[in-house]
């Protein structure tokens, strides 16, 4: 297929950073007496904004999400992140594959908030590919699963969204990708289970992103 354009999700497709961010909400969330596997916090939480989970988290803490809460999760977020992140493996070759072939025309779609996207790219290496055209949902009318910030992506590279390739590794991301009206293919590292993110509209399921140089 020729794709004018690529959209990538970055939380588990550039970096390797939902189980640093959701052990982070695990600990706050057993200091307020609400225990669980990180494992099982990565099956809630992962794809989603902390916020739009705030019924679900008052009914099992018993307590509000307050904006000094979440301030202090984003904090204690950020030292994790800056101490253990780390690239998705064989990403830079596939990025900088891609925007050589599609002549820079590649953007971020996150659904995280913009200090924790751009800080990550920073860190691992990869912000030069994607600086001026990285797009957060917490700055959308609505985040993912909705398609507003790939809208955003594909309008500001001014490409139709139905010539643009999104990458994502969540149902959510991928719901938000086909309802933008991309192509969307998924990201699933082993062992992750492919049929829910068919079942979510992706059409292709990928493990290793050397299989991107294919575009």
């Amino acid at each position: 297929m020729n794709f004018e354009a690529i959209l990538f999700d970055c939380d588990g497709v550039l970096v390797d950073s939902e189980s640093l961010t959701c052990g982070v909400l695990r600990d706050m969330f057993e200091e307020q007496g609400w225990h669980m596997s990180l494992a099982e916090c990565m099956q809630r939480f992962v794809g989603h904004t902390v916020k739009s989970q705030r019924d679900t988290i008052e009914a099992n803490t018993g307590q509000p999400l307050t904006d000094a809460w979440l301030q202090e999760f984003f904090e204690r977020r950020n030292v994790r992140l800056r101490a253990s992140i780390t690239a998705i493996d064989g990403v830079h070759e596939a990025v900088a594959h891609l925007h050589a072939h599609c002549h820079g025309r590649i953007a971020v779609a996150s659904g995280a908030d913009r200090f924790k996207v751009e800080m990550m790219l920073k860190q691992v290496g990869l912000h030069e590919f994607f600086d001026g055209r990285i797009f957060s949902g917490h700055e959308m009318p609505r985040s993912k699963p909705h398609p507003d910030v790939y809208l955003a992506a594909a309008a500001h590279l001014q490409i139709d969204p139905a010539r643009c390739l999104v990458i994502e590794d969540t149902t959510v991301g991928i719901t938000a990708g086909v309802a933008a009206g991309a192509t969307v293919w998924a990201y699933a590292a082993p062992p992750a289970a492919h049929e829910p993110l068919v079942q979510a509209g992706a059409q292709r399921v990928f493990t290793g992103m050397h299989e991107l140089r294919l575009v």
